[in-house]
């Protein structure tokens, strides 16, 4: 707490510095408003050819949400939704280097933030209910809206936040234009981009066709040392107590292809819009490891006599084949009338994860007398088969009671059902009869058709909810002032079926409601706005710990029973905020939230045990324990974001960007206080754009680090910190419809480090009585892109 108010402190001051800089020029440039109209049609010259900077748009709801249009990210060519995001505020990753999947708003757990497609709820194939954004690819987003508080319109699942991602639809783009480009990365590896994009009439209305194809590809290499002990205990550790040394390469390669259409019709009273998205991903993940009883001088495969220390403990090869795809289809029927404006909206979408998993593993140092003689290798293969459906439909109706004051109510109807199939088939045998040669083969030759697939504990199993929401809020706006107020009530129905347990624990229903009132303010004054919000929200329990099975030896020594009678999490929370106009287009802002977390997931001790047979006499026990709703916590933090052109100076085309998000939690659990697993302490990012008129060019950087993160389970904590990530483009444009643009990511060769503390029971935890402790580092080389762009 003392650290955070240190950070309160230098924060507030750094804004007061910005704040009073000489306001007087800035007076003087005009400029009603830095928000754009979002109905407006761009035309393809216009995103093709950029011929201004683009920053944060302010909105006038009285929401606190931050808009940034496509402008905003496409000079810096990021390929996902992820990696645009990596720009905007309090948004951290918990991601390998050089990939941004699952974001952490205010660096809480991915299942903390609701992740919209176009204002809607999507499925994903994460347990946590979390989706990656790393599938989407950024050429097909409009603009990113962060919503920080809750309002009643929205499914109340975002205690975090919720990250609004908006695709183009039909009323978005007036003609197309072409993508070609390419990456480079650091291991000599080229991978093409290219995409076709389309809008103009059709019909009576308009539509919009979109098509991306690119390249995906990660080279990494990591590196792994463990010991028996920590320097916790003893701080000769890494003489004392060295245990063995992992080398890695892990490679990711694959290929994203997206196909985005919208079709609409705008009429005086009528508007009706459908509009489909379809991302498909084949991924193939190959890592090969070497496992060493020496801290360094061996690498690769390694020779040894019968009789001599072996070296080269365990050749590991791993290797998946993944393909996802997701699709969504939806229609909105928008029409106004005497009683007022009525929307109905429908929408059915899925996601479906394949994923076949083979490892082997060649173990040279058996534990055998004679292990030299006759290493051992073992193989298995895991294929997970998961789909998560959505079936949605959406009624509201707004009402004037006033000139400025309307009343909106309405519903949502929603089944969910997610299938889960993951099964397993394991082989091995000595070494001695097969030909294998370790210099030349790798493990993945030893192996046969896999046969006699079981199904893992808790692997085969399905989860249905039902969900009936209603919702009523009255809205104003009086010019310099506009409010929100309101309430929703969710209801969800859930029945747990399990295909792995007994008969008698194989299925569960229950259901649940809640109560989620919102409410939110904004003031304008002068050329700043106050805005203050407070909302009710929830987070729904993750799905594997729903299904009721006991897990042996998951946590260290100690089992996990899944709970199937889990309530969500519920939390109060509001923001208070700021934000100051700069000129025609710049913005200054702070913001200060804060959550109470109630009925927050803890995994406890049962009491019930687990006794294994020892032979004889010997018995021994092991706690199994269980995710239940026991605890709270508390969350807060202050955010300061600036976007705006120089001009105040006499530089119209110089534009400088930043944030700084300072993030605190606390929570108590069974060894004492701690913050939320695997928040950062902070994260931040600076940059600028200088735009070059009479040469057609442009050129900017920007640099982001996030803070390292702390998190503790049940027999294992760890604690990751990254180096930080500078990124760097040039473009030239040449006339009103092409672009070309050079861009470098990761120039600073990022690293992420792991520190694990692992343990085998609690009381060792409790204790500091290590089974292990390890440092781990990952690295992946600068990546460079070009790509050019071509209205038509």
């Amino acid at each position: 707490m003392i650290k955070f108010r240190q950070h309160l402190f230098t924060g507030v001051a750094a804004l007061a510095v910005v704040c009073l800089a000489p306001q007087s020029a800035v007076a003087q440039q005009t400029g009603e408003s830095v928000s754009e109209d979002e109905d407006a049609v761009t035309t393809s010259n216009q995103i093709v050819v950029q011929a201004d900077i683009g920053y944060r748009n302010r909105v006038d709801e009285a929401e606190p949400v931050l808009v940034y249009d496509e402008e905003y990210f496409q000079r810096f060519e990021p390929l996902t939704a992820g990696d645009a995001l990596k720009r905007v505020p309090s948004v951290t990753f918990l991601s390998d280097v050089i990939e941004s999947d699952g974001p952490r708003l205010r660096g809480l757990d991915s299942g903390y933030t609701q992740i919209l497609i176009n204002g809607e709820k999507v499925p994903g194939p994460n347990p946590d209910r979390s989706f990656f954004l790393d599938r989407i690819p950024a050429e097909l987003i409009d603009r990113v809206e962060i919503v920080r508080s809750s309002s009643a319109r929205r499914t109340g699942d975002a205690v975090a936040g919720t990250l609004n991602i908006v695709l183009r639809d039909a009323f978005a783009l007036d003609g197309g234009y072409l993508k070609g480009g390419a990456l480079r990365f650091d291991d000599g590896e080229i991978k093409p981009t290219a995409g076709l994009y389309y809008g103009g009439a059709l019909g009576p209305g308009r539509v919009l066709l979109g098509a991306n194809v690119q390249g995906r590809y990660n080279p990494k290499l990591k590196e792994s040392f463990r010991y028996g002990d920590s320097p916790e205990n003893n701080p000769d550790f890494l003489t004392d107590d060295f245990d063995n040394r992992e080398d890695q390469t892990d490679t990711r390669d694959g290929w994203d292809y997206a196909l985005n259409g919208s079709w609409g019709i705008d009429g005086e009273t009528t508007e009706f819009e459908i509009s489909g998205n379809f991302v498909r991903t084949d991924r193939t993940e190959n890592e090969r490891s070497f496992e060493y009883n020496v801290a360094e001088g061996i690498f690769g495969p390694v020779a040894f006599e019968d009789d001599e220390d072996p070296g080269l403990l365990t050749d590991n090869y791993n290797v998946a084949e993944i393909q996802q795809e997701s699709y969504a289809v939806a229609a909105r029927l928008e029409h106004e009338w005497a009683l007022g404006e009525t929307t109905f909206k429908a929408g059915y979408a899925a996601f479906d994860d394949t994923r076949d998993e083979v490892e082997v593993e060649v173990a040279f140092d058996t534990g055998e007398e004679d292990d030299l003689a006759d290493p051992e290798w073992e193989g298995a293969l895991v294929a997970s088969r998961n789909q998560d459906t959505e079936l949605t439909f959406q009624l509201d109706h707004e009402v004037p009671l006033s000139m400025d004051v309307n009343l909106v109510f309405g519903g949502l109807w929603q089944d969910k059902t997610r299938d889960t199939d993951i099964t397993e088939a394991e082989q091995g045998d000595d070494l001695a009869d097969r030909n294998w040669d370790q210099f030349e083969d790798s493990p993945v030759n030893l192996i046969d058709p896999f046969e006699d697939f079981e199904p893992i504990d808790g692997g085969l199993s399905e989860i249905q909810e039902k969900r009936r929401d209603a919702f009523a809020l009255v809205e104003g706006d009086h010019g310099a002032l506009s409010w929100e107020a309101g309430v929703r009530y969710e209801t969800t129905k859930v029945e747990i079926n399990d295909f792995t347990v007994a008969p008698a624990l194989a299925s569960t229903e229950y259901d649940y409601e809640e109560w989620l009132p919102s409410a939110s303010i904004k003031i304008d004054i002068g050329d700043g706005r106050l805005t203050a919000s407070g909302a009710r929200t929830l987070r729904r329990p993750q799905f594997d710990f729903l299904t009721p099975v006991t897990l042996e030896e998951e946590l260290g020594d100690h089992d996990l029973r899944g709970n199937p009678l889990l309530q969500p999490e519920t939390a109060w929370g509001g923001d208070l905020g700021y934000e100051h106009r700069l000129g025609r287009n710049g913005v200054i802002g702070v913001n200060v939230f804060y959550r109470k977390i109630e009925d927050l997931v803890e995994i406890v001790n049962t009491g019930d045990v687990r006794i294994e047979d020892e032979g004889g006499e010997d018995e021994e026990e092991f706690l199994i324990f269980q995710p239940q709703n026991v605890g709270s916590g508390e969350v807060y933090g202050i955010e300061f974001d600036l976007s705006t052109d120089l001009g105040f100076l006499g530089l119209p085309d110089t534009g400088v960007f930043g944030n700084v998000s300072l993030l605190d939690s606390e929570i108590t659990d069974f060894l004492g206080s701690r913050k939320f697993n695997d928040q950062s302490d902070f994260v931040y990012n600076f940059g600028f754009i200088q735009n070059l008129r009479t040469l057609g060019a442009a050129f900017g950087a920007t640099y982001r680090k996030q803070g390292a993160a702390y998190g503790r389970v049940i027999t294992e904590e760890v604690t990751t910190t990254y180096g930080a990530d500078l990124e760097v483009f040039v473009e030239k444009r040449f006339g009103n419809n092409f672009t070309i643009r050079a861009v470098g990511s990761n120039l600073l060769d990022g690293k992420k480090s792991e520190v694990f503390n692992k343990f085998d029971t609690v009381d060792d935890q409790e204790d500091r009585d290590f089974d292990e402790y390890e440092l781990e580092s990952e690295r992946a080389g600068p990546v460079f892109q070009l790509v050019g762009r071509l209205a038509f």
